[in-house]
């Protein structure tokens, strides 16, 4: 299954894009990094800056029907940033009407809410989130990761980088049922 990654161009938490992508690699997924301009996109630890990682593809030249699946990791800049871009957050929105599943970690919600498509769902995140998320429509979980079915796809959700084991896990496990 090829899943998309959507990262924007600087501010991506550097772990919850690297774990989540060797897992789905190991897995036998062939994970796609896209943002929201071409080159490199520029990953953090915390605040400080880490790697540089090439894009594959760039959100208003792919859409959803390229991917199996779309893995939102966090970091605080990352997903305001995507909230902002409105090719970003269609593209996510597309996900979502297509009925393909989604994982979102830590700060990720963010660009969620903005697609307006929490609306009924049960989901998890960086504690500060939960406001935005109940206002949103959804119910908010402290839960170290939460599977919602209820909705057009499957979303998982995680709280932060302490829960990566779990949230591989579960994403792994819900791609490979919607894989069959």
């Amino acid at each position: 299954m090829r899943i998309a990654f959507l990262v924007a161009p600087e501010g991506v938490e550097q772990v919850e894009l690297t774990e989540p992508w060797k897992a789905a690699s190991d897995g036998g997924h062939e994970p796609v990094l896209v943002s929201t301009a071409s080159g490199k996109i520029q990953a953090f630890n915390h605040l400080d800056k880490a790697d540089t990682f090439p894009v594959d593809e760039v959100v208003g030249e792919t859409s959803a029907a390229g991917f199996g699946a779309l893995v939102l990791p966090g970091g605080v800049a990352n997903p305001d940033f995507l909230r902002m871009d409105e090719k970003a957050v269609a593209f996510v929105k597309e996900f979502f009407e297509d009925g393909k599943p989604v994982a979102a970690i830590c700060h990720a919600p963010w660009t969620l809410v903005e697609a307006d498509v929490v609306r009924g769902r049960e989901l998890t995140s960086w504690p500060s989130l939960r406001t935005d998320i109940r206002n949103a429509g959804g119910t908010w979980v402290d839960e170290q990761v939460k599977i919602c079915d209820h909705g057009s796809n499957k979303l998982v959700t995680s709280r932060k980088p302490d829960d990566l084991k779990a949230f591989c896990d579960a994403f792994l496990h819900v791609f490979a049922g919607e894989a069959g």
